[in-house]
């Protein structure tokens, strides 16, 4: 059996990308392509940024890894400016979404086992989200294409319908710690939740005494029009994942938290080897120094308004192909009527990289960077392949 060396868990296109510059990749064979996929929501500020570029040089000619057994300065300044900036008091360092994840739930039940209770360890999650890959956060997610072959569940998780809050309601049982949801449902098909479900979500929480974790991994570092998704709905959890976009490409976690949901995480309770090492914070500062400039964010919200206005006049055009577009800032759900990997399909030929997602979505998500020549090229190129998709 001619098996690959590299494990072959992923359906790949026969493409392989040299270099890139802003919104746009080159192959090895000289092809370009407009990113609006971001390696999956990642580089936010597209390829080859110039700061970005100069900080990880800088850096890599200092330093690059001591571990976590001695204090790092790269920490202290980023963990200053999530806390400055967000709903939290202190923050942990990971390499991934899935991490920050699973940082998220040890918070979680230690805030209560820690307190006497420890039959508390289940947690409240919605269907059709998506959490990571680790044991923990499929069973999580709850999605079977994602548990086939990989029983039995870790339990612990209890699953509700997504916007539902009677179901969550009715879901709290004495062994309840918490419960989690994506502000916007990513992989789950750019799926909204309502700010009264927000809301109501957090009164249930303070009602039973659980803590309520926000999992913006995929939503979080301005990918919805705002530094995060949960300021669009003034809802503030007690415990954040970040991941994908806080380093820009390069692989940074953070699961940020108040006060009192992680006074219980002492020395000893979580660690990382790699986690928030010297290289990851020059990147995720070299992010957040762009990101919270000023004006930055204002310019996101501009070119997502032009982008959405152009996007909702494509889909009206072309009704047998899409149903609708749904999602938020440059985080955007085209709904299709064929089928999304084909129409995915079509528009890479035609030049251009998307990401399919459940509930037959095709994602966009470019970088925050684009301006009017990538939002005109973009909509040119899914012009062209809807034409192309009804011939």
């Amino acid at each position: 059996m001619n098996f690959s060396t590299v494990m072959p868990t992923y359906g790949r296109n026969d493409l392989v990308f040299e270099k890139g510059k802003g919104a746009w990749l080159t192959t090895t064979e000289g092809r370009r392509f407009l990113d609006f996929g971001s390696g999956i929501a990642v580089t936010v500020l597209g390829h080859s940024h110039p700061h970005l570029v100069s900080e990880l040089k800088g850096q890599a000619d200092k330093l690059w890894h001591t571990s976590n057994l001695y204090r790092i300065s790269g920490q202290e300044k980023l963990a200053g400016r999530l806390v400055a900036n967000s709903f939290a008091d202190t923050v942990f360092f990971c390499n991934s979404g899935a991490e920050a994840i699973e940082c998220a739930l040890k918070i979680a039940r230690r805030f209560h086992q820690a307190q006497g209770a420890k039959h508390k360890y289940r947690v409240i999650t919605a269907r059709g989200g998506f959490h990571g890959r680790t044991l923990a956060a499929i069973s999580a997610g709850g999605q079977e294409k994602q548990l086939d072959g990989f029983a039995p569940k870790v339990d612990g998780f209890d699953q509700v319908s997504f916007g539902n809050l009677d179901e969550a309601r009715l879901a709290i049982t004495e062994q309840t710690a918490a419960m989690v949801v994506e502000p916007i449902q990513g992989e789950g098909g750019i799926v909204p939740a309502s700010v009264e479900y927000l809301k109501g979500l957090r009164a249930l929480a303070d009602e039973f005494g659980l803590l309520l974790i926000f999992d913006e991994v995929q939503t979080g570092l301005g990918r919805t029009g705002k530094v995060f998704a949960y300021e669009w709905a003034d809802v503030t959890p007690d415990i954040m994942a970040l991941a994908k976009g806080l380093g820009g490409g390069f692989p940074v976690g953070a699961c940020l938290a108040t006060e009192h949901a992680a006074k219980f995480m002492i020395a000893g309770t979580h660690g990382s080897t790699f986690g928030g090492n010297p290289l990851a914070m020059a990147a995720a500062n070299a992010v957040m120094d762009v990101i919270l400039a000023p004006g930055f964010m204002d310019g996101v919200a501009a070119a997502a308004d032009k982008l959405w206005a152009k996007i909702e006049s494509l889909v009206l055009k072309h009704d047998m192909v899409f149903e609708c577009v749904r999602g938020k800032g440059m985080m955007i759900g085209l709904k299709c009527k064929k089928t999304n990997t084909v129409v995915s399909a079509k528009i890479l030929a035609n030049g251009m990289l998307t990401v399919p997602a459940g509930d037959n979505v095709v994602r966009l998500l470019p970088p925050l960077t684009i301006g009017d020549l990538e939002i005109d090229s973009a909509i040119s190129i899914l012009d062209k392949s809807a034409n192309e998709l009804m011939n």
